[in-house]
C-alpha cells in the first residue's frame, strides 16, 4: 500500500500547476463536458503510466540495488527542482467540431510524454517493483489533480496560492530524494 499512497501523493502534488493540468483545465472549458475530458485524462494517463512505471520496475530488474538507490535518489531531487518551476500552456484556436473523449486522450498523453510527472512514474515503477501499484497511485494522482482543473478550475487558484502547492510537490521530492541517496550510502536499508 505504500507504493499506491507514495504514488498517488507524489504525482498529484507534481501535476499542481503542471501543464497537463492547465492542459485539462483548457480542455474543459473548450468542450464544456468535464465527464468526457476526465474520461479522456483517464484513459491516456493509465495507457502511459503503466507503461512508464513498467520501464521503472524493468529497469530496477537490471540494476544493482545501491545504484538504483542513489540514481533514483538524485532524480527525485531533480525532479524537487523541477516542481519549483511553474509550467505554461500556449492556448490554441477552440475547435468544437471534434471529439472531447479522443482529443482530450490524445492530448493528454502527448503532452504527458517526457513530463515530470511521466518520468516520477518510472522512478516511482523503480522504487516500488509494482507496476499495478504505481499504475493504480499516480493515476488517481492525476485525476485528483487534473479534476479539480476540470470542476474547480479557476476558483481554486484563488484559495491556495500555486506556489505553496509547488513548494510542498518540491519537499516530497526532496524527502524522497533524500531517502534514495541514505539508502544508497548505507545509512538506510534498500
Amino acid at each position: 500500500m505504500t507504493a499506491l499512497w507514495s504514488s498517488f501523493l507524489v504525482v498529484a502534488l507534481a501535476e499542481m500547476g503542471d501543464k497537463t493540468q492547465l492542459v485539462a483545465l483548457s480542455l474543459a472549458s473548450r468542450y464544456r463536458r468535464p465527464w468526457m475530458v476526465m474520461a479522456g485524462i483517464l484513459a491516456a494517463t493509465l495507457v502511459n503510466h503503466a507503461l512508464a512505471s513498467w520501464l521503472g520496475a524493468w529497469i530496477a530488474a537490471m540494476i544493482p540495488g545501491a545504484i538504483l538507490a542513489f540514481a533514483l535518489g538524485l532524480s527525485f531531487i531533480l525532479f524537487g527542482i523541477w516542481a519549483l518551476v511553474p509550467d505554461r500552456i500556449e492556448e490554441g484556436r477552440a475547435d468544437r467540431g471534434t471529439n472531447p473523449f479522443v482529443t482530450t486522450a490524445v492530448v493528454f498523453f502527448l503532452a504527458e510524454m517526457g513530463d515530470k510527472t511521466q518520468l516520477a512514474t518510472v522512478a516511482l515503477g523503480a522504487r516500488f517493483h509494482s507496476v499495478l501499484l504505481v499504475t493504480a497511485g499516480t493515476t488517481l494522482g492525476m485525476l485528483t489533480a487534473d479534476g479539480l482543473a476540470v470542476f474547480a478550475g479557476a476558483r481554486l487558484s484563488h484559495l491556495v496560492p500555486m506556489r505553496y502547492v509547488r513548494f510542498s510537490a518540491a519537499a516530497i521530492f526532496f524527502v524522497f530524494g533524500a531517502a534514495g541517496i541514505a539508502r544508497a550510502l548505507g545509512l538506510l536499508p534498500l
